[in-house]
């Protein structure tokens, strides 16, 4: 038989937290007939720890917003570890209801707007919640109210209903912000505009002013003759007939050798090589530009009343007039304009023309005895003064040499045409020079441009087929 042992005041010391295992401290126990518990049972496991000591209880109050009407506090008496965690409660509900207060919740199903009021939540919560406390010897009862009717319809929107959740710039009216900023810098452009307003003034008068003066001068201003449509003679456009036209192409295609025309009164032939020159891109020759002066001057014999007085140099004139020693030599050209060479005096003409030949260019000098001028025509409006000094000095020379008198050619007026026929290419310059001539022993303005060339090749072709200038 085993000897048992029964302690009787096990009970009493299990469930007090104060109790000391101390062998001092313990009666020997007892021989009983009770069963002795093993030293891995309940009893004796807790039976090795002490019993926890439950702190001193306070009173914690918990933490709230101030309000704008005193309010009677909350105490609640609890534990440390439950105050903290009431603390860290409140600040997340807090956090929670001051994001609820940014949004505006759209209730999709009843298509109504609840607006959360942060504020107006927490005064309800705290004005129905209640917290009853109660603390003993290790019992403590805690019952708490928390939260409002406003609060628990709002969770449960948020719980069950279909939401969707709007931007707070678009629900407080960002839009309107926005178009009151535009409207301040449009109230800021304005006032810049204002300031600016004398200088705008300013301006527009300034404008006013210089239209008027431009009305003005134009009325001063002498107008330029325009010279009707009806006054221009046709005849230097008169159009090519068809049999014409074949003519002319009839001698471009002739043998080179083959003498096309001869000119009795100069002695000039034309051959088909030198006849290629009126070609389009052809640069004209000395026999083809002499020949067509030569027709001019017969032209105006021929009808004195509708043409200008005019003498026509050859392309030699001026080669030989400058050929002197010293670049002038009027003894070589003396006898060119004989009244037995000439049948009539070079001093009655109106007009005398030069052609000059500038190395690879042709331009023409006239000696405007009319309007007592030299002039210098370049179709690509170069200037050589040495050109019309060489020729006053010959006019005078001419004038002593047939009349024995001296005149003043210094007083006559040099002048570079400039509003004149300009060429675009480095061919035309020949066909242009001709028809300077042409135009101002007519009388007429240099009415034609770089267009007209391709006619009026084909027109000087014609002409000297047929030896006549019309």
């Amino acid at each position: 038989m085993g000897a048992m042992t029964i302690n009787r005041k096990r009970p009493e010391e299990c469930m007090n937290v104060n109790h000391t295992n101390s062998d001092s401290q313990r009666k020997r126990a007892k021989f009983s007939t009770k069963p002795v518990p093993s030293a891995t049972s309940a009893v004796a496991r807790l039976s090795r720890y002490p019993e926890v000591h439950a702190p001193l209880a306070r009173e914690v109050h918990a933490p709230c917003r101030q309000r704008k009407f005193e309010r009677a506090r909350v105490s609640v008496s609890v534990s440390a570890s439950d105050a903290m965690g009431n603390v860290l409660a409140a600040k997340f509900k807090e956090a929670k209801r001051s994001a609820a207060a940014k949004c505006r919740i759209l209730v999709e199903e009843g298509k109504e707007v609840t607006e959360v009021d942060a504020e107006t939540e927490s005064e309800g919560r705290y004005e129905n919640s209640s917290v009853e406390g109660a603390g003993g010897d290790g019992d403590k009862v805690v019952r708490v109210q928390q939260q409002s009717q406003s609060t628990l319809s709002f969770d449960s929107e948020v719980t069950n209903a279909k939401l969707k959740v709007a931007s707070g710039e678009k629900v407080w009216g960002y839009e309107t912000q926005r178009d009151l900023e535009n409207v301040h810098v449009y109230k800021k452009l304005l006032e810049d505009v204002g300031r600016r307003s004398d200088t705008l003034q300013r301006l527009n008068f300034e404008i006013d002013l210089h239209e008027k003066r431009r009305d003005y001068y134009n009325l001063v201003r002498p107008k330029k003759e325009l010279v009707e449509e009806e006054e221009v003679p046709q005849e230097p456009f008169v159009a090519l007939t068809s049999e014409e036209e074949d003519e002319v192409e009839r001698a471009f295609s002739a043998n080179r050798w083959r003498i096309l025309v001869t000119h009795k009164n100069s002695n000039i032939e034309i051959t088909g090589e030198k006849f290629q020159c009126l070609r389009p891109a052809g640069w004209l020759n000395d026999e083809v530009i002499n020949l067509y002066l030569e027709l001019l001057k017969e032209r105006e014999q021929r009808e004195p009343l509708k043409f200008l007085k005019c003498h026509f140099f050859n392309t030699f004139f001026y080669k030989k007039l400058i050929s002197g020693p010293k670049g002038y030599d009027f003894k070589s050209v003396r006898r060119w304009t004989s009244q037995r060479n000439l049948g009539y005096s070079l001093l009655e003409c109106d007009k005398i023309f030069v052609p000059i030949h500038q190395e690879i260019h042709w331009c023409l000098a006239v000696i405007n005895k009319k309007d007592k001028k030299f002039q210098y025509l370049d179709s690509m409006k170069g200037e050589d003064s040495s050109v019309l000094e060489k020729l006053a000095k010959y006019f005078a020379d001419e004038v002593n040499d047939k009349t024995g008198k001296h005149i003043d050619v210094n007083t006559w007026k040099k002048e570079f045409v400039k509003d004149l026929p300009q060429q675009k290419n480095g061919y035309d310059c020949g066909v242009f020079m001709i028809k300077y001539a042409d135009f101002y022993s007519r009388g007429l303005e240099l009415c034609f441009n770089q267009e007209n060339m391709s006619y009026f090749r084909c027109r000087t072709a014609k002409e000297i087929l047929r030896l006549k200038a019309e």
